[in-house]
């Protein structure tokens, strides 16, 4: 799932959006796609734990490089033995991840997670013991965090066009390329690039204009049919979600990759050129310009070039590790910072989003230290937090005992790492 928010939706809108095209007829779309977004909902604010004290490193391109601090011991923080137990199954999902992948935050070797794989399985342990027998709490930079939310929307679809359902869900083009460039060379480590070859030369794939207008005709498959421009468009920022038929079944499709094109937030663009009243810059408030101005908004949203393309899924939806991800329990990061499958504890200004998460996911819009996306599951409720969810507080990673030592002692640059507290 690919994650993308300002007040959750607000500054990720645009990550994608449904090529729309003409059907013979004018039969409105079902009912069910012109529904009301849930209104965000009321939740009593918290006091976040302050930061520890640090030195951070302005511009730093990995966690390593940003400074770090010894957090809170980790039985001192306020997570409840049932929170502990959720995540502790959710890390042992991701072990797999974190005993093969490279950790491009610096923090990590995959050898450092083989005792705390195996402490987790370890069943006959209570949670909270385990995670304060096996992680010490750190803190990158400055620890002051940023999390938004994001959840799995449910739209109408149909498997085959019909008056009603003209926006394409597509799969991944055959043509599409994704290029790791770390293989050609160490210092392009962590980057891609997404193209196409044309006459022998790799180009950049269509963007979204020109995919609405046709261009992927022939070149990837269509899953199915949406019913509405405007859910798919929220749906597609998601990263995944379920497609209600007109017969009550339900498709649930996933990220399955993307065009290679930037990503530009329209929420942002809107608050930029007047176009959302104060108080509006919510996913529900964009929705409801967007409905109210379609062909502008349309406009609007060509100017991000980016479009997701997706596979159906036999299960719940699939994070970037390649596990299922947890409502309340899953997050995004950016693995430049962030080791992926570590948990992290967040401590924030809003109660409902303050704990313990397991970093599963990643996000387009979710760079840089101490930025978060937090996943909510699915249904009226899950949209209605995701939708109003831009909270802020301190973030402490939840890493193996013995990690902040090592990196201290190998560290080139000592000044960059505080002492432990």
């Amino acid at each position: 799932m690919r994650r993308i928010w300002v007040t959750a939706i607000a500054l990720a809108l645009a990550a994608c959006g449904g090529r729309i095209v003409p059907v013979a007829g004018n039969a409105p779309p079902p009912r069910s796609s012109a529904r009301a977004v849930a209104p965000p909902l009321r939740i009593p604010p918290a006091t976040p734990i302050s930061p520890m004290a640090s030195t951070p490193v302005t511009g730093a391109s990995t966690a390593a490089a940003a400074g770090l601090a010894a957090g809170p011991p980790v039985d001192s923080l306020p997570i409840s033995e049932e929170q502990a137990e959720a995540a502790r199954t959710a890390f042992v999902s991701t072990c797999p991840a974190l005993l093969t992948r490279s950790d491009l935050s610096g923090l990590t070797r995959n050898a450092d997670w083989r005792s705390a794989c195996d402490a987790a399985r370890n069943t006959g342990m209570a949670a909270r013991d385990f995670l304060a027998s096996t992680f010490e709490a750190v803190q990158v930079g400055d620890g002051r965090a940023f999390a938004t939310g994001y959840y799995e929307p449910e739209i109408a679809g149909s498997p085959n066009r019909a008056p009603g359902y003209e926006v394409p869900v597509y799969a991944r083009p055959t043509d599409l390329l994704d290029v790791d460039l770390g293989q050609f060379s160490d210092t392009l480590k962590g980057k891609r690039i997404r193209g196409r070859m044309l006459r022998g030369t790799l180009v950049p794939y269509e963007d979204r204009a020109a995919i609405e207008e046709g261009a992927l005709e022939g070149r990837a498959r269509v899953l199915a049919w949406a019913a509405d421009p405007v859910e798919f468009f929220f749906l597609q920022i998601q990263g995944s979600g379920r497609l209600r038929m007109p017969d009550g079944s339900v498709m649930r499709i996933g990220y399955d990759n993307q065009n290679g094109r930037d990503y530009t937030g329209i929420g942002s663009l809107m608050r930029q050129r007047g176009l959302l009243a104060p108080g509006q810059a919510s996913m529900q408030g964009i929705v409801a310009w967007l409905r109210a101005n379609p062909a502008e908004g349309r406009a609007l949203m060509r100017e991000n070039k980016s479009f997701v393309f997706f596979r159906e899924l036999s299960g719940a939806p699939i994070g970037a590790l390649g596990r299922p991800v947890a409502g309340r329990v899953s997050a995004a990061a950016d693995p430049k910072f962030v080791p992926l499958g570590a948990p992290v504890f967040l401590s924030l200004d809003r109660a409902d989003a303050t704990g313990l998460w397991v970093t599963q996911d990643t996000g387009g819009a979710i760079k840089g230290a101490n930025r978060f996306d937090t996943f909510w599951g699915a249904g009226e409720t899950a949209a209605a937090t995701a939708g109003g969810m831009s909270t802020r507080g301190t973030a402490f990673l939840l890493l193996p005992v013995g990690t902040l030592a090592r990196l201290r002692q190998g560290s080139a640059d000592a000044g960059t790492i505080a002492p432990p507290r």
